[in-house]
């Protein structure tokens, strides 16, 4: 569910000084979130310098920075600590109001800290301080539990059958080789979930002395986003979810309904336009023809990598185009032609954007698998048996292989890779509804097909003060590239039973890319 595709959005500062742990009544003084050293219970914040990113992030420069030090497992009250890294970046009104804006990253697996570039943005600290914090696991947190050789085998694996048992066997070894690395470094490995990381983001707030807070999480954020209002419901004035994972659905099976929904989507505005129509008839026919001959014969071919001038080797069957399609309806206007291409012989484009992502230096050593697998073992894969995942695939294209169905979308040998990891499953509560009356906006992107337009209805049925919005033409985290998003979600935080969505109406389809 990552949102390191083609949307992806892309500082050591010293600042405040080592206070004494004050009461945890102790409200900290508007404006200054982040300069007071607290211990509230178990954890404790403590001001200091920002965390590392893997880029330059300039939105960084000024913020307020420190850690939260938290029990690694609160099982054990008398184990091992971790650290969080905590980024504030203040609002540009003199006169800030009292409630900030957490920001809850995708993944599950990506860091919050290197996503302020995207928040930052999007105007979320017009009026209010955005807090971002790397969830634990992730790569400005410690322990950081990163793994550069799955991500390195998931670039070669461009060369390779997608689905064949033999790239499954690799892909599996290169999973359990980061496990047993994890593992051997002393990471207790089933305490990374979403169980702790909303405790985490509860404990965040008393300590940072907040009376209250407004949560945003985008796509897997949005999954944490609604356990942790389930559970830790105390402080939180309101909620934003953009690319909706609803816990109680998580697994294979609604991957594959995301997926159409999305592909239908694009296919659905290009033949509203005329042009693309003619040019591209019958696009979801032609779409379904080419991954079953894909997977029947895999077109090998040749491309060079954007940042490296590298020569790669890339093989294209059916599941490949599968998964290069749920990315690239980030880049909508170019599908039909891509499609269109493929079918006439000429690969490049589609092979080159499928092993672009994969070798691009954003893709490679920055998501925690600890937290990825510690996410998808423990909470989907024991509630979703693998004739479930499968009949999934097979009632949503029943036209297509089983080899193809039988691996849902961005979730390739997702059963193998968790019989590895081998952690416990989280108690079936997991997996309970959110029931709860603070505000929330649930938006979508009509192109979106990792997380589904659809969601947004599903979650407001227990959320009775839900405002639900489907951003038209945009995919997956509509934030990241619509202002009209934008607009609304910064609309929301200051009148959450309210928004303002009037820019929906002026909001126009894209025009697709016409080949002579």
């Amino acid at each position: 569910m990552r949102t390191g595709s083609a949307a992806a959005a892309t500082g050591m500062l010293l600042t405040g000084l080592f206070a004494a742990p004050v009461s945890a009544q102790e409200e900290t003084p508007s404006g200054a979130t982040g300069t007071v050293a607290r211990t509230v219970g178990d954890a404790s914040f403590r001001p200091g310098p920002c965390p590392k990113t893997a880029d330059p992030v300039a939105e960084l420069e000024g913020a307020r920075c420190g850690t939260l030090t938290v029990p690694e497992n609160r099982t054990k009250p008398d184990g091992r600590k971790i650290t969080l890294g905590v980024a504030i970046v203040a609002a540009e009104a003199a006169e800030p109001k009292p409630d900030p804006i957490v920001w809850l990253a995708g993944g599950p697996g990506d860091d919050a800290v290197g996503e302020a570039k995207m928040a930052i943005g999007g105007g979320l600290n017009r009026d209010r301080d955005v807090i971002l914090m790397s969830q634990r696991g992730t790569y400005s947190a410690d322990p950081a539990l990163t793994c550069r050789n799955v991500d390195e085998f998931n670039a070669r694996a461009t060369g390779l059958v997608y689905d064949a048992p033999s790239t499954e066997r690799e892909h599996v070894a290169a999973t359990k080789a980061c496990r047993d690395k994890l593992a051997a470094s002393g990471a207790d490995l089933a305490a990374y979930n979403d169980i702790e990381s909303a405790a985490d983001y509860a404990d965040l707030r008393t300590t940072l002395g907040l009376k209250e807070w407004n949560v945003f999480g985008i796509s897997y954020g949005t999954q944490l986003a609604l356990v942790y209002m389930r559970l830790h419901p105390e402080g939180i004035r309101s909620v934003g979810i953009d690319g909706i994972l609803p816990p109680s659905t998580g697994g294979s099976a609604v991957t594959w309904s995301a997926a159409k929904q999305g592909f239908d989507g694009v296919f659905k505005a290009c033949a509203e336009q005329p042009a693309c129509n003619r040019r591209y008839p019958n696009l979801a026919a032609t779409f379904e023809r080419l991954v079953r001959e894909l997977e029947a014969k895999p077109v090998t071919t040749t491309v060079t990598l954007p940042d490296s001038q590298k020569k790669v080797k890339v093989v294209l069957d059916g599941g490949a185009l599968v998964n290069w399609m749920t990315a690239a309806t980030h880049v909508a206007p170019q599908v039909p032609r891509a499609l269109d291409e493929l079918a006439n012989g000429k690969p490049q484009r589609i092979a080159g954007q499928w092993a672009g992502g994969k070798y691009s230096p954003q893709a490679i050593g920055r998501l925690s698998h600890g937290l990825v697998y510690g996410v998808f073992c423990s909470e989907w894969t024991p509630y979703e048996t693998q004739a479930e995942a499968l009949r999934a695939g097979q009632k949503t294209y029943p036209s297509f292989p089983e080899s193809v169905q039988a691996q849902a979308p961005l979730l390739t040998f997702l059963r193998p890779d968790c019989d590895v990891w081998n952690v416990p499953a989280l108690p079936p509560s997991i997996r309970d509804v959110t029931q709860s009356d603070i505000p929330t906006l649930a938006i979508s992107g009509g192109f979106d097909a990792q997380t589904a337009a659809a969601n947004g209805p599903y979650v407001a049925r227990t959320l009775p003060r839900a405002t639900v919005v489907t951003v038209p033409y945009v995919a997956h985290v509509v934030f990241a590239t619509s202002k009209c998003a934008q607009s609304i979600t910064v609309s929301f935080f200051d009148t959450p039973t309210a928004p303002n969505t009037d820019c929906l109406k002026d909001l126009k389809p894209p025009t697709f890319e016409i080949a002579p």
